[in-house]
């Protein structure tokens, strides 16, 4: 009984510890490894320390019954099979930049599977696309050069109707002193 027991706390233990992990993140992304050695599989999780991001691996059943208990319908739907790594934590657009970089080094052997992002399933696919969005910096960049521009070309705009006004005066000056 008392095996029974301590298996039955473990058990618990270990469903609230995926909970901690998955439940209240932005996004966790889902991906194949089998075929990694184990030094790859390192080598792929500092990758993922230096973006902020944690690589887990986790039972598939698992991950759906804290899914299914913690009313995240789209994750619990989602039928996860074969050997699955479960990456949460750091920034959405690097982490996936991460997995597709570390994808190419290893010839495909990982690979992403699937992604829950803001309580809705993404796809292998969209994981990539993630990917080749710029990042954050990048589109706050672009987002101040074009608010910049707006001002800059009103003034360009205004200066350039003060500079006309002030030539037809200039031509009309002289105009007046040819004539004097």
């Amino acid at each position: 009984m008392s095996t029974e027991k301590s298996r039955r706390s473990e058990k618990i233990q270990m469903f609230d510890d995926v909970a901690r992990l998955i439940v209240g993140t932005q996004f966790v992304y889902f991906v194949t490894y089998k075929g990694l050695k184990n030094k790859e599989l390192n080598a792929f999780r500092d990758l993922l320390a230096k973006n902020g991001a944690q690589c887990h691996i986790l039972k598939n059943r698992l991950v759906r019954k804290v899914a299914e208990a913690n009313g995240m319908s789209a994750l619990a739907s989602t039928k996860l099979t074969g050997d699955t790594a479960v990456i949460i934590g750091g920034d959405a657009g690097q982490v996936a930049k991460t997995i597709e970089e570390f994808m190419k080094t290893s010839k495909g052997i990982l690979a992403p599977k699937a992604g829950y992002y803001e309580g809705a399933m993404l796809s292998d696919k969209d994981v990539l696309a993630i990917a080749s969005l710029p990042s954050k910096d990048a589109l706050r960049s672009q987002l101040l050069g074009l608010l910049n521009a707006v001002p800059t070309g009103l003034v360009r705009v205004l200066n350039a109707k003060v500079e006309s006004i002030v030539n037809v005066i200039n031509a009309y000056k002289n105009k007046l002193e040819e004539k004097a």
